[in-house]
């Protein structure tokens, strides 16, 4: 299962996009999406990101 950002609590700070190995986080407006084909849900845009908007699916 692939991680997703609530775009509630994201922040558009872009830390979880700069600890992504697979290139499964990119900006859409002014908040970060994860792409859930390309994520691998290994966990580390989860620990990077400093509001917790990040979960499992």
């Amino acid at each position: 299962m692939a991680r997703t950002i609530d775009a509630d609590i994201c922040v558009g700070c872009g830390a979880c996009c700069g600890t992504c190995s697979f290139e499964a986080i990119a900006p859409q407006e002014d908040k970060y999406a994860v792409d859930a084909v390309k994520c691998t849900d290994c966990g580390a845009c989860e620990s990077a990101c400093p509001v917790s908007a990040i979960s499992q699916e």
